[in-house]
């Protein structure tokens, strides 16, 4: 039995000396690939024409790929165009409107005058002058009060037409709307939604990623700070055939500046207490990195590529 236990002790030795031969230079760091995500939700109510997109898909940013049923936007628009053209029937004409007053004033102005210069001679009395005058001023009254109230009225009706364009313009943006564009360049994750059915303002109908760069989230001590900085070129391995390791050149993006416990699915229980900083490295895809994949980081000096 002691010559046993001696026997595993030595073979679990010589396993541990194999270990650190094959890794003389173990990890900095571990972590898991994400991607930014985006998710396009609707931003119009009504039925789902047309959504030509599948999981997988690879999309251009700004590409039309879906609309959302825009005839009930477009009826309520011609409502209000017809309503417009309505109001503005009704704009008064003002100049057809005071020509008459404003003849009558002339007329009375022109006997005004004549009475006037009869009175100078003497042949008229000022009894009449003074009711030409009154009568000339209760016309200006009556010409300024009608101008007044047609002013009023002109105002009243472009102002009640602005308001209808004013919501013209917003079922026009509307009708924007029911256009699906694909705000980035990317790969299609999920699907949640198909043709002819019916949606809502935010409900989502696709999510989408650029996966030609990817990001590792990895984590680092305290004491490891001092060897890292925005910018730092590291490299990134993940695991590849037959125990061998493929290696990327990553750029660390981002350091956390707030320590957190290690993730429990990180390490090991001893080492989960432990205080860690969260960083962020940038790495080309070329198509292997695929997102939670797992992998290692090497903060060594200018890493090749």
């Amino acid at each position: 039995m002691i010559k046993y236990k001696a026997f595993i002790l030595c073979f679990s030795c010589w396993l541990i000396c194999l270990s650190c031969k094959n890794n003389p230079n173990p990890s900095d760091a571990y972590g898991n690939f994400e991607a930014i995500e985006t998710l396009v939700s609707a931003e119009s109510n009504g039925k789902l024409l047309t959504l030509s997109l599948e999981e997988g898909s690879q999309l251009e940013a700004g590409v039309l790929v879906g609309e959302i049923d825009p005839v009930p936007l477009k009826l309520q628009k011609e409502v209000l165009e017809k309503s417009i053209e309505a109001l503005m029937v009704g704009m008064p004409d003002i100049p057809v409107q005071l020509a008459s007053l404003e003849q009558q004033w002339a007329a009375a102005k022109k006997e005004e005058l004549r009475i006037q210069q009869l009175f100078q001679a003497e042949a008229a009395t000022s009894k009449q002058l003074d009711e030409l005058k009154s009568q000339r001023q209760v016309l200006e009254r009556q010409i300024h009060a009608l101008k007044s109230n047609l002013n009023i009225q002109t105002r009243s009706i472009l102002s009640q037409a602005e308001t209808l364009r004013a919501q013209i313009l917003q079922i026009e943006n509307n009708l924007e709307k029911c256009k699906i564009i694909n705000p980035i360049s990317g790969t299609v994750l999920s699907k949640y939604v198909e043709p002819h059915e019916l949606l809502t303002v935010g409900k989502p109908i696709y999510r989408i990623a650029d996966l030609t760069q990817m990001t590792l989230k990895a984590f680092v001590s305290g004491k490891q700070l001092s060897q890292i900085y925005i910018g730092q070129r590291v490299s990134v391995l993940i695991d590849g055939p037959d125990n061998t390791h493929k290696t990327y050149v990553g750029t660390l993006a981002w350091i956390s500046d707030k320590a957190e416990f290690t993730p429990k699915m990180v390490q090991t229980r001893e080492q989960r207490v432990n205080l860690v900083y969260a960083i962020k490295i940038g790495v080309p895809n070329d198509g292997a990195l695929k997102m939670g994949m797992p992998a290692e980081v090497l903060f060594s000096p200018n890493p090749k590529p």
